[in-house]
């Protein structure tokens, strides 16, 4: 076999990374895949509850024969936030971006990253979306204003670096299908859907 053939034969077989070869000890993907089932079920809930409303940061109607939060009932998920609850210097930013469109991107990224995150699939773009939810959130409540829990760090930073440290890990591949979804070939020829 020629040496041009020889290079032509490994590059066709590209071989695909898998968290054992990231993370060699099994405890610690055993934690990853715990923390990420945990990270995926907050934005999951978050879907849930805001779209059935069950009561729990979707409150319970105010009256008795008021319709429900929930959006299914004509609740807004994002807009109440975007106009009433956000505050600091990007307040009014916010308040102009509320809308139904908000209303239903806010809840795709819900969907999308906490069941991607909890099958296990996806992780990168799952990463990026859920971390430029986080970082909106983040400057939305804009805790860097006097009386804030943490100025800097708070539970949206904790959030978005998570999700990077599942898709760089590969998380999924622990109590996951992440192993099965980089073995498809669209997967293999873009790595960004790894």
């Amino acid at each position: 076999m020629t040496a041009i053939s020889q290079a032509a034969d490994t590059t066709s077989t590209a071989a695909v990374v898998t968290e054992e070869s990231v993370v060699t000890s099994s405890k610690a993907r055993v934690m990853l895949a715990v923390t990420r089932l945990a990270t995926g079920f907050i934005f999951l809930w978050a879907f849930l509850d805001k779209t059935f409303g069950l009561h729990y940061s979707t409150g319970a109607p105010v009256a008795e024969g008021e319709p429900s939060k929930s959006w299914l009932e004509g609740g807004t998920p994002a807009q109440g936030f975007m106009k009433f609850g956000a505050s600091g210097p990007f307040k009014d930013f916010f308040a102009n971006l509320a809308s139904p469109l908000a209303d239903w991107l806010f809840m795709l990224s819900m969907l999308g990253v906490g069941a991607a995150v909890m099958l296990g699939v996806g992780l990168r773009v799952s990463a990026a979306v859920g971390s430029f939810v986080m970082a909106m959130m983040w400057l939305a409540e804009w805790p860097l204003a006097q009386g804030s829990t943490n100025p800097l760090v708070d539970y949206h930073v904790i959030y978005a670096l998570v999700l990077v440290i599942v898709a760089l890990t590969f998380a999924g591949d622990t109590w996951g299908l992440g192993k099965k979804w980089a073995n498809l070939p669209i997967v293999q020829s873009q790595g960004w859907l790894r």
